[in-house]
């Protein structure tokens, strides 16, 4: 703010006409001021003069008080401003002395606070694009107002008694039927001369001033009830109209009791979640084209001035974005002054529109640390499933290992696989360490760390969707924990059948505690915390209940819906990681940010209107769409084409026998074998797999028997069993 008030320093200081004025920054709070207290006059006087006669000396009284303090304003203004300002405000200030015509008043204020804003490039109403929050708006009114205006807006509060004139009746709806928000906002701002209401223009933000006003405004309507109209969901408009000017609109009348409901409707409209701020910059990014538009059209004084417009209204979040993003808040103040001086004449094309996409990327980081976090909701959930898929695979490998174990008699190596498992636990613990010491210790880099690991969990968690989903089919599952069991136990080391446990559980360790960081990360800091853990503490739970179902009844998980949806949830989990690890690294600096202003912006899909992360997204989507491809159509058809039935052995396999039994076969066609030779390997290969599905089965089978076995050897060992 303080670089933008020099430049506009230097920029006035430059006119002609100016002496030593203030800067832009300086002037346009003076000049909103100059303008709010002379309509505030104005609807005063209204009021106390009605056909050239006085019939409320007290508000007559009041609107000249406005007059006096828009004219100490105007004192302040620049050079000739100041001049035409105060010989203005004193043709009115004796008009009001004459009892001169309301209308004439009116008239004369309103065009001097329209040529102070057209001379002066200010915009008059600081109006929000979006509702203010009525809930703030009723927090400020509890702790600033109510003490003299009463809980519920009546005047009546407990410091009423004691002031003069006594503090008005919000709740009077005949007397303020005619009063728009617009107008509340400017009596909390500048306060009301004469009166006790102070102004709060240094002590409250704009925001809490304009939600106190619109909650203000309620105090004297109905319950709300009815639809509002499209056309009055735009708050800068429904800001300025009155409850009659709004009743209008309604096509009813401030007397029925059902036009009054729909009016409470309209100003009781509240935007979405997050919307204010989206709303905000994408304001500020149309002025940034508009002030770049004028400039490329010679129109540099327009385009200074519209470069401002677009500062002051990123000043409505800026408070924000510095307690977030302090070095992004000062980089934009930077990008804004060079808009602002370059803009104004001397510029090329090129350092124009390289001037915006600084903006346009700095202002996409904005909106990002200002709105973008997922739900607790999606953070419990995606928590949640990422502890019950790990721990149940770990289950699953553990649960082969100890059953193979039993049927091999060799229970006793059990110890073996409970130390692989200890050691694994400790070594994801080993690594969550490290990993938050490394995050820890560069704090400078902090960005860049946090965006690789959620692009390195992203790669993790796209391979292992697409391993959970080409292991859907039972026999290849089978097939796999087969193959982990029978290298370990059958090499008859310690060590391998204890790094066989290892391996299992600290591969979905480390897994665990990649996409967990990688959560962390991606919900944003402070609400994360809570839901991520309650999803942490439902999954354990879970795991607990399944691993004593497993062991208690034989309980068997449905592998391929098991596998096929938390297949589809990890890939979901690695596009939007694959998003916000790309928007990480560029907070970090180590990639730029070329802003698409057509590309979509979906937060809790890690979707972002910049090339670098849709390129990434785009990257994993085909590779996604490649996997489902693969494991779904194409591999599948190449097996069904590469089987021959071969029902009657013929002389290619009657030469391979022979071959390995040593016997020469002379009655073999050489050349029928080598034509024969691949259709036949096919042939073969597909008979192994059927074989291996049926031992697969049949191992399904005998672990089956046995649980049997075991339950009926229990029951018949019991007390009172009958057996002896």
């Amino acid at each position: 703010m303080i670089l933008i008030g020099a430049v506009a320093a230097l920029h006035i200081l430059s006119a002609p006409d100016s002496q030593a004025v203030p800067s832009h920054a300086l002037v346009t709070p003076l000049v909103r001021r100059i303008a709010a207290t002379t309509q505030l006059a104005a609807q005063e006087y209204r009021i106390g003069v009605v056909g050239g006669r006085v019939v409320a000396a007290a508000e007559v009284e009041e609107a000249r008080l406005f007059l006096v303090e828009a004219r100490r304003s105007a004192d302040q203004l620049p050079g000739a401003a100041a001049a035409r300002a105060g010989r203005e405000l004193d043709e009115v200030l004796a008009l009001v002395a004459r009892s001169g015509p309301p209308d004439t008043v009116a008239a004369r204020v309103r065009a001097l606070a329209e040529g102070l804003a057209g001379e002066l490039h200010v915009e008059l109403d600081e109006i929000p694009e979006q509702a203010p929050r009525l809930a703030r708006g009723a927090e400020v009114f509890r702790s600033r107002c109510a003490a003299c205006h009463g809980s519920l807006g009546a005047g009546d509060g407990p410091q009423a008694a004691g002031l003069s004139p006594r503090p008005a009746n919000l709740a009077d709806r005949a007397a303020l039927a005619d009063v728009t928000p617009l107008d509340f906002y400017r009596r909390v701002t500048f306060g009301v001369v004469g009166t006790a209401m102070p102004a709060f223009e240094a002590e409250l933000s704009a925001e809490d001033r304009w939600a106190v006003a619109a909650y203000a405004t309620l105090l004297r309507l109905p319950p709300a009830a009815g639809d509002v109209p499209p056309a009055l969901t735009v708050y800068p408009t429904t800001a300025r109209m009155s409850d009659i000017a709004l009743a209008g609109a309604l096509g009813g009348r401030t007397d029925d009791p059902a036009t009054l409901a729909r009016v409470a409707a309209v100003r009781s409209l509240q935007p979405a979640e997050g919307g204010t701020a989206d709303a905000v910059i994408g304001r500020v990014r149309t002025q940034v084209d508009e002030a770049i538009a004028l400039a490329g059209q010679g129109r540099f004084p327009d385009a200074s001035a519209r470069a401002f417009d677009a500062y002051m209204t990123f000043e409505r979040v800026e408070r924000d974005v510095r307690a977030k993003a302090p070095a992004l808040a000062g980089d934009l103040e930077t990008a804004f002054a060079s808009l602002r001086t370059r803009s104004a004449g001397g510029a090329t094309v090129a350092e124009l529109q390289g001037i915006r996409a600084t903006l346009l990327a700095g202002l996409e980081k904005a909106e990002r640390v200002l709105g973008d976090s997922l739900s607790p909701l999606n953070l419990f959930v995606q928590s949640f499933v990422l502890l019950v898929r790990e721990g149940l695979e770990a289950i699953l490998i553990l649960g082969a290992l100890l059953t193979f174990l039993v049927k091999t008699g060799a229970q006793e190596r059990k110890r073996d696989i409970h130390v692989g498992v200890g050691a694994a636990l400790g070594a994801s613990v080993v690594t969550a360490v490290l990993l938050e010491t490394v995050v820890q210790l560069t704090p400078g880099k902090r960005e860049s760390v946090e965006g690789g690991t959620m692009l390195v969990a992203a790669a993790v968690l796209f391979y292992v969707s697409y391993w959970l989903i080409s292991k859907m089919e039972v026999a290849r599952w089978t097939q796999f924990v087969k193959s982990r069991v029978q290298d370990a136990v059958t090499s008859g080391s310690a060590l391998a059948l204890a790094s066989a446990a290892f391996l299992a559980v600290y591969r979905e360790g480390f897994e665990t505690v990649l996409f967990y960081k990688a959560l962390f990360v991606s919900g944003g800091p402070g609400a994360t915390v809570l839901p991520v853990a309650l999803g942490m503490v439902a999954g354990a739970v879970v795991l607990g209940i399944v691993y004593w179902a497993m062991n208690r009844f034989g309980v068997k998980l449905p592998l391929k819906p098991f596998f096929g949806v938390t297949g589809a949830f990890l890939y979901y989990m690695a596009f939007v990681f694959a998003g916000r690890g790309v928007a990480e690294v560029q907070e970090g600096g180590l990639i730029g940010t070329t802003v698409l202003p057509w590309a979509p912006r979906i937060p809790a899909l890690g979707v972002y209107p910049t090339l670098e992360s849709l390129l990434a997204q785009g990257l994993l989507a085909g590779l996604f769409v490649g996997a489902l491809l693969w494991t779904f159509v194409i591999r599948p058809r190449r097996e069904r084409l590469a089987v021959t039935p071969v029902l009657v052995p013929g002389p290619v396999e009657a030469a391979r026998a022979a071959a390995r039994e040593g016997i020469a076969r002379a009655s073999v066609d050489p050349e029928t074998v080598v034509g024969e030779a691949e259709p036949a390997a096919a042939g073969q290969r597909e008979l192994i797999r059927s074989l291996e599905r049926m031992e697969a089965d049949l191992a399904a089978v005998r672990a089956e028997v046995e649980r049997m076995r075991d339950q009926l050897a229990k029951q018949a060992d019991r007390p009172g069993s009958g057996r002896r």
